[in-house]
């Protein structure tokens, strides 16, 4: 109980000095400030970025592989991968007479054009050709009108499906559907727009929403199919099943491209935890070097709140004297010393984090989803309290030590 009683005295005398310094110790918080700021930011931007990307990758699907010439993630040498013969559409046909398991198998190539809508055109804009497949395969869907059809692909017509912002940025405020434009020297009846996919450009992939998607048979009758590389989509019967039946994928493309059992593959299977797996390694060395470089603000905060303790202790020796002669024990001292370097840092932690919430605000109504979560509130607080513990040390220390006659004798 006795110890309780010292400890919220000595609570009652930290606060009390503070208030009888009120600009010297908000002053010694702008350090703490910047550093919370710049650690709370860092680590909001890190989840935002997060975010972010498996948004922009979420049309992948995580129950599908890519039957790909390249690995999406290329380790090692590039060259061993350069020899390797582009897939053809005749490779996706036989798989889907091989593989009567698979939910949806759907070949997609891509080429680049230039589009036009009246006096408005975007130059060398990606146009992808696919199937009706598509959207099993992904979870795009169309906002307005509808998507490719299985005669769309038979017939090879000359209709296309545009990206949200491929469709405000050639027809505006205007309805699209069943309007002409031009894709190269061709023309395409629009008959649907894609939903808003989201901000993959922001990683170097591709912008989803910049796409025209028109039947692959057109794309191949229209531009040509001779030395075109095509990537084949397979979804899996379940997620459960995926790892099974990618060996299934594996051993039936090599029966396609008629690999001997000593011959290595020469295609790639790739899936989306192959991104997510290398977003993560990158963005777990970015991040850590990120809240290395953002800490020394911290640091040099925490020094800054050490230095004013310092002074604190000097210009209150007499007041020290006076408690210890009283019968303030060395522990009493140290306590109230180190609440008050605790209190100067978590009233900058709390201020940083109040400073960092309108940043977080902004960054995700103008940039990317982001949003402070409870642990990293935690963690700020946290931090903000250890700071203050370690930079009032050394200076409590100093003053439960010293000795009561000489303090007294003080001027």
């Amino acid at each position: 109980m006795k110890k309780i009683y010292q400890n919220i005295e000595a609570i009652r005398i930290a606060l009390q000095a503070l208030l009888a310094n009120k600009t010297r110790g908000i002053l010694t918080t702008l350090g703490i400030i910047i550093g919370i700021v710049a650690v709370i930011t860092t680590m909001t931007a890190a989840n935002g970025l997060g975010n972010a990307f498996k948004d922009s990758i979420s049309s992948i699907g995580s129950d599908v592989l890519y039957v790909s010439r390249f690995p999406w993630i290329i380790q090692g040498d590039f060259f061993q991968y350069r020899g390797r013969e582009n897939l053809e559409l005749k490779h996706a046909n036989s798989l889907r007479a091989k593989l009567p398991d698979a939910i949806a198998i759907n070949p997609g190539t891509n080429t680049t054009r230039h589009i036009k809508y009246g006096s408005k055109v975007i130059e060398n804009n990606n146009i992808v050709g696919t199937t009706d497949k598509l959207i099993i395969v992904s979870d795009m869907v169309p906002e307005v009108g509808r998507f490719l059809i299985a005669s769309d692909v038979q017939y090879k017509k000359n209709v296309c499906v545009l990206g949200s912002e491929v469709k405000n940025r050639l027809f505006g405020s205007t309805n699209p559907l069943n309007k002409k434009m031009k894709i190269g020297m061709y023309t395409y009846r629009v008959v649907g727009v894609m939903e808003k996919q989201g901000t993959g450009m922001s990683f170097g992939g591709p912008n989803f929403d910049m796409r025209v998607y028109i039947p692959i048979t057109t794309l191949t009758k229209n531009y040509g199919s001779r030395n075109r590389g095509f990537d084949i989509a397979v979804k899996a019967p379940s997620q459960e099943s995926l790892e099974d039946f990618e060996y299934a994928v594996i051993g039936e493309m090599r029966k396609i491209r008629g690999l001997r059992p000593t011959d290595k593959d020469d295609f790639s299977i790739n899936k989306m935890d192959s991104l997510l797996d290398a977003y993560n390694n990158v963005m777990g060395v970015v991040v850590l070097i990120g809240l290395a470089v953002t800490s020394i603000s911290l640091v040099v905060g925490g020094i800054g709140v050490m230095n004013i303790m310092f002074v604190s202790v000097t210009e209150r020796t007499r007041e020290i004297g006076i408690r210890k002669a009283i019968g303030a024990t060395r522990r009493a001292i140290l306590s109230q010393f180190l609440f008050e370097a605790s209190a100067i840092c978590l009233f900058g932690g709390l201020i940083g984090l109040g400073i960092s919430f309108g940043i977080t605000s902004i960054i995700n109504d103008q940039v990317m989803p982001a949003s402070i979560s409870p642990t990293i509130v935690i963690v700020a607080l946290l931090v903000s309290a250890i700071t203050g513990i370690i930079s009032g040390l050394i200076p409590a220390i100093k003053a439960s030590r010293l000795n009561p006659i000489e303090a007294l004798r003080y001027e």
